[in-house]
């Protein structure tokens, strides 16, 4: 035989094999990182599969090639106005018969969005795995069967036209917004994701239709599903639904326009109503395939990552600045790698952006060290296993990588971090860090007024726009003593629960592999600060990272930067805590240095006088925020002072904290720190037997500590009225409407009334969402809660943003619903939802290892047992229609809720007159 038919032979039976493990109508494409790429031949929709079946939870994701860099001048926010209306529903799935989305899905427990960024549009489901094809059908559905009706336009445009609002509170958000509009002259980057006001007020519905019928095709789709399934069944159910739609009949088009090159520096500035400035300087760089951006991510997490950052020590904490950090924006095309920094009081904006520019000078002439670079890729690698702690985080990142251009990107993304040299990082900055290819801008506050809460980095860096507000959902822990568990499982029997010196340790083995997530809290919270003086245990907390009797604080931040561990404290009211993240192999060396800062703390006079300067600056980015304020007052007219629920006013609590000293913090520490009370969680690869043992090693002969005490029912006390905070400046309000509820969470009307909240104003299937946003489109947020615990009863109120010219009908909507929740009580069908909702919404809370550790921990804090998480379901189901209505009516009274309204309204609600 001639080495030619050999040859010829192999290849038959090559491709034979390869066929025959591809279903009929696919073609394989490729395989990487244990990610499948298939091809469905009648159509072009590119389809990602990944199974993973450590958890019974998979997520289902589609991603359309087509973002904000897709519209023209006339139709800015197309794409997201037209993400909103995706949800309306198709002639199949719609409200009025009952397939809606929520119903569908959310109703079984699915957590379910949609976001619009610069290059993407993606959906996404993360489901119990039983209802794989009930969410493919639904996707298949809407992508090209969509309603688009122009009453749902009219009544979604008010919805997005809030959210733009409520984006225009922000100071960072409206610099981030012209520094983009500034550096982009030609490109579509030039305008934000969710379009210019007039774009959105006015585009038309023959428009957003064209938008769909150009771009919502199977050849311009990618669908991933990543987590607990079949991959045959899998193909042949996309197969199914997706198999019937046609490819688009026109190419789809192509994006064509490239910036012209910058020849100068730009600037902009912003006066609006503020408490601080901001700072923010842009450079050109490019798109995120080319090959300059893993060198560009390493110098990025060299300047904004840590403690040890280059713009943490020239800028924070030097008390220039109250917080920093680097926005690299990986995008399709060429974008800007953008650094901001939030000013302290009494800090020029000019003296800020010398800062900066001369730590970026500094790098172009002297480089950075070998240190730097492995400490930035040690970081790196362990962000990267985090991001791959259950399927949705999987998904998310796969999405961003098509968005790139290339979904092979997350697949390669470590091993071209790896070959990033000091020299690639000096020549980045020198290539890129130029001034005639860069935007400045500040934001400049005139008078007091409008921004969102106090900044941190997870809050304030650009996000996509969400169809759904990201947490709008309630989180697991706060949902009643511990969620319902699925019956047909059992969690306890992966836990091990024992006292190690006096700690109470939980350890969760979990199906992650290689990341373990840490997370405790021990008494010791704002209501333990003594006297006249709120701020002792926040200050104490706070300074357990700035250094011990054994490293300060930079050395203790290198440990743990070296390993690309987090570790993080915060005093929230009753507790300190603590969370963790790290990979399996580096626990022993996390738990030691826990132990370091919780047991021996310098407590440093000049770390003192540094963290007082941040908090001042924090304190006074709260009077910024409309939410804040309106949460200030109410807690002030409904609790009495000595409730653990009264707030002082931030002006009070940056009085107190001035006064502070370091002998207050010693003595703080001193008395109430110790294991008495504490709880150490930790889930994921978890190794029982050495965490214990480290435990034991690291906290041996550490005492003390106290335990919480019960607190006295609470009425309200101001009984109704409306009350008005007038900001300058706000173009959304925020209300709360709400009440001392005298009920805490463990009382036996605790559950019935929660699972009568959650019918009521929880997420998109609860009432107020369905109709004062969906049906009414006056709001783009509205939800109600109930805050409580196992040590004092709570409130119960109402949240919701408007515009100012939409206040009066929103009150009237939501007190119609208040009033008609209370009096009609909910139904039967409702309450069997509700059941089964939160049962799945369980099952997929506990696929993540962050997930587990905040559920027990929860549950532990309650004085329940690890056992008692796989009973619970029983008692949800238990609990009666009769329960639930009796306990609504008991507890919350509409004609003694107290309404708070913050924003630019006069003290008659009206909004104020534009000067």
């Amino acid at each position: 035989m001639s080495r030619m038919l050999i040859f010829m032979v192999m290849l038959f039976l090559t491709i034979s094999f390869s066929n025959a493990s591809v279903p009929d109508g696919y073609s394989k494409v490729k395989e990487l990182g244990g990610i499948e790429e298939f091809k469905l031949e009648s159509n072009d929709l590119t389809v990602l599969l990944m199974e993973d079946h450590s958890a019974p939870v998979l997520t289902f994701m589609v991603t359309f090639h087509v973002g904000s860099r897709n519209e023209v001048t006339g139709t800015t926010g197309s794409t997201h106005l037209l993400e909103h209306l995706m949800f309306k529903g198709t002639p199949r799935f719609n409200k009025a018969n009952g397939g809606h989305i929520d119903n569908l899905l959310g109703n079984v427990g699915a957590m379910l969005n949609a976001t619009t960024w610069t290059d993407r549009t993606n959906y996404y489901e993360s489901i119990p795995s039983e209802y794989l094809e009930t969410t493919v059908e639904f996707e298949a559905d809407r992508m090209r069967n969509l309603l688009l009706l122009k009453e749902d336009k009219e009544a979604e445009m008010t919805v997005v036209r809030n959210e733009y609002e409520r984006g225009e509170n922000s100071p960072y958000q409206t610099l981030d917004k012209e520094i983009f509009a500034t550096a982009f002259q030609a490109h579509p980057y030039h305008h934000s994701t969710i379009g210019w006001k007039s774009d959105i007020e006015n585009v038309t519905m023959e428009k957003l239709r064209d938008f769909y019928n150009t771009f919502y095709w199977p050849n311009n789709a990618t669908v991933t599903v990543i987590g607990d399934f079949d991959k045959t069944h899998a193909l042949e159910l996309i197969k199914k639904y997706y198999g019937k739609i046609s490819k688009s009949p026109n190419p789809i088009p192509e994006l064509y326009t490239v910036e012209p090159k910058q020849e100068g520096q730009r600037r902009v500035t912003i006066k609006r109503p503020g408490q601080l400035g901001v700072v923010g300087i842009g450079w050109k760089i490019p798109g995120a395939l080319n090959a300059d951006t893993y060198s560009l991510a390493v110098l990025d997490n060299i300047m904004q990552n840590g403690k040890n950052s280059r713009m943490y020590k020239a800028l924070i904490d030097n008390n220039k600045a109250s917080n920093a950090f680097d926005d690299h924006s990986m995008f399709k095309d060429p974008s800007l790698y953008i650094s901001y920094a939030f000013l302290a009081p009494g800090v020029t904006h000019d003296e800020v952006e010398k800062i900066i520019l001369a730590e970026f000078d500094k790098i172009k002439k002297e480089g950075v060290t070998d240190a730097e670079v492995t400490r930035a890729k040690s970081q790196i690698k362990a962000a990267t296993a985090f991001g791959r702690d259950g399927s949705f985080s999987i998904a998310s990142r796969i999405n961003e990588s098509i968005a790139r251009g290339d979904w092979t990107f997350y697949t390669n993304y470590l091993d071209n971090i790896r070959k990033v040299t000091a020299e690639d990082v000096k020549r980045v900055a020198n290539e890129y860090f130029i001034e005639d290819h860069s935007t400045t801008g500040h934001f400049i506050p005139v008078l007091p007024g409008g921004g969102k809460d106090k900044p941190g980095p997870s809050s304030l860096k650009k996000q996509p726009q969400f169809y759904r507000t990201p947490g709008m959902e309630t989180p697991a822990a706060a949902l009643s003593p511990v969620q319902p568990q699925p019956t047909e499982s059992s969690i306890a029997k992966n836990i091990e629960r024992k006292n190690i010196n006096g700690i109470d340790v939980i350890t969760s083995k979990t199906g992650v592999k290689d990341v373990v997530t840490i997370t405790g809290s021990m008494a010791g919270g704002d209501i333990f600060s003594p006297g006249d003086n709120g701020m002792i245990a926040d200050l104490t907390g706070r300074m357990l990272d700035k250094g011990t009797t054994k490293n300060d604080k930079f050395a203790l931040a290198e440990k743990l930067e070296n390993l690309g561990a987090t570790l993080r404290f915060g005093i929230d009211k009753y507790n300190v805590t603590f969370n963790a993240r790290c990979l399996k192999k580096d626990v022993s060396a996390v738990i030691d240095l826990l132990a370091e800062q919780l047991r021996m703390p310098a407590f440093s006079e000049e770390e003192l006088v540094k963290l007082k300067k941040q908090t001042e600056a924090n304190l006074k980015r709260q009077l910024e925020s409309t939410n804040s304020r309106a949460t200030e007052k109410l807690n002030r007219l409904i609790f009495s002072e000595d409730h653990p629920n009264y707030d002082e006013t931030i002006e009070n609590l940056i009085e107190q904290m001035k006064a502070v000293t370091i002998g207050d913090v010693k003595a703080f520490h001193k008395k109430f720190y110790g294991p008495k009370s504490m709880i150490f969680v930790a889930a994921g690869d978890v190794d029982s037997e050495m965490i214990q043992k480290s435990l034991k090693n690291a906290f041996a002969g550490w005492d003390g500590g106290v335990t919480h005490k019960q607190y006295e029912q609470q009425t309200t006390k101001t009984k109704s009225g409306k009350h008005i905070v007038t900001m300058e400046g706000k173009t959304s309000t925020s209300i709360l409407i709400g009440q001392a509820s005298g009920l805490k969470r463990t009382d036996k009307d605790g559950l019935p009334f929660y699972l009568g909240n959650t019918i009521f104003g929880t997420g998109f299937a609860g009432r107020l969402m369905s109709i004062i946003r969906d049906d009414e489109g006056l709001t783009y947020g509205i939800y109600s809660t109930h805050t409580s615990d196992i040590y004092s009863d709570g409130k119960w109120f109402i949240g919701a943003t408007f515009a100012p010219n939409l206040l009066d009908q929103g009150l009237k909507s939501t007190m119609r619903e208040f009033k008609r929740w209370v009096n009609e009580g909910v139904t039967a069908k409702e309450l069997q939802s509700v059941k089964k909702r939160l049962t799945g919404r369980y099952k997929v809370g506990l696929a993540t290892s962050r997930g587990m550790a905040a559920q027990i921990l929860g549950f532990i804090q309650q004085g329940y047992d690890v056992e008692y998480m796989d009973n619970f379901p029983n008692e949800i189901n238990k609990v009666t229609l009769e329960q639930v209505n009796n306990a609504i009516k008991k507890y919350i009274d509409p004609d003694a809720a107290v309404t708070v309204i913050a924003g630019s309204v006069d003290q008659d609600g009206k909004p104020l007159s534009k000067k």
